[in-house]
């Protein structure tokens, strides 16, 4: 696949291949220039912990769109062992969007949910470029209604630019796909974790969304609307999208303030489709360490503790009318 480089990377990656023609001509050469090869790279570590320091919310909508990001099926041949996957919602058929089923991640079996998205043209096709059907979230709530009679974790990995709109998708039963998930899942038994590795997008998101902890990789969006969609309503133009980002708030640092979700998963330098490896096992670690205390918990605790937390997001008042 032919590289995708985003305009604030190109000084990183032009710096990185100074770099590799050195160390080229170096060793065809025989010549020494260990020095000014460590140079170049201690140049471009403190460029890269610079730019990726300062980045905007729209540029970290573009890392969490990147084409060669790791998505929901690369993270599991990393970091899942015994992987099987189950197919089909029982009802209409199987959705390729959503990806589930059971394996075992450090030692810990659980039932694992994700969207997945394609890389080339068939791929894309064929996954509906993340977009589920309802179907999709049904397959979904099978696999989780599984997990909570064999007493498994749940695993959700959220990738989406959201619920796919189609009228056949409609038809079907988008919304109420949806809102039956929603609801399901604030009552299933068992510890429920909730990744955003890529887009988090409205409904579409929220209907693997639901969990005792939701953690965000650090270079993602979780919002009820996207950037472009947002500026469409609210400046009639999508190519202000960069301005909507900032006035959406949601980056993972804005969520964290916010209550949103609990924690941030860092990401190797550069953004996970840097290091694939790299950032599947900070994903395995960070879910492992907030997976620890949950299965202490008693069922009945799980689930007040996990409404609780829903009941607790945002904030309302309440008027009443003065009489005269």
């Amino acid at each position: 696949m032919q590289a995708f480089i985003l305009d604030f990377e190109k000084p990183i990656l032009e710096l990185e291949k100074k770099i590799k023609e050195m160390q080229d001509y170096a060793a065809t050469e025989g010549i020494e220039l260990d020095d000014e090869i460590a140079r170049l790279q201690e140049k471009s570590r403190k460029l890269q912990e610079d730019v990726y320091a300062k980045l905007t919310r729209w540029q970290r909508v573009q890392l969490a769109r990147h084409p060669q990001r790791p998505y929901t099926l690369d993270y599991i041949e990393r970091i899942v062992d015994d992987w099987v996957e189950l197919h089909g919602d029982r009802a209409f058929g199987d959705d390729p969007a959503i990806v589930a089923g059971m394996g075992t991640m450090g030692g810990e079996k659980m039932m694992i949910i994700g969207h997945q998205k394609g890389r080339d043209t068939r791929q894309k096709l064929y996954r509906n470029f993340g977009m589920a059907h309802p179907e999709g979230y049904r397959k979904a709530l099978r696999v989780m209604k599984l997990a909570a009679k064999f007493n498994r974790p749940i695993l959700t990995l959220v990738d989406t630019p959201g619920a796919y709109p189609g009228i056949g998708a409609e038809e079907r039963g988008q919304a109420e796909a949806i809102a039956r998930n929603l609801f399901e899942m604030t009552k299933l038994p068992v510890p429920i974790i909730v990744v955003i590795i890529g887009e988090g997008a409205s409904g579409g998101a929220l209907g693997i969304g639901i969990g005792d902890r939701v953690l965000m990789m650090e270079n993602t969006w979780y919002s009820v609307i996207s950037p472009e969609g947002c500026a469409t309503i609210l400046y009639k133009d999508a190519g202000k999208a960069s301005i909507a980002a900032e006035a959406l708030q949601l980056a993972a640092d804005d969520l964290l303030k916010q209550g949103v979700i609990d924690v941030i998963v860092r990401e190797p330098i550069g953004g996970a489709h840097r290091d694939f490896d790299a950032a599947a096992e900070m994903l395995k670690e960070a879910v492992l360490k907030e997976l620890a205390p949950l299965q202490q918990k008693d069922a009945a605790t799980l689930v007040a503790e996990r409404i609780k937390k829903y009941e607790n997001m945002g904030f309302y008042e309440n008027y009443s009318r003065q009489s005269a």
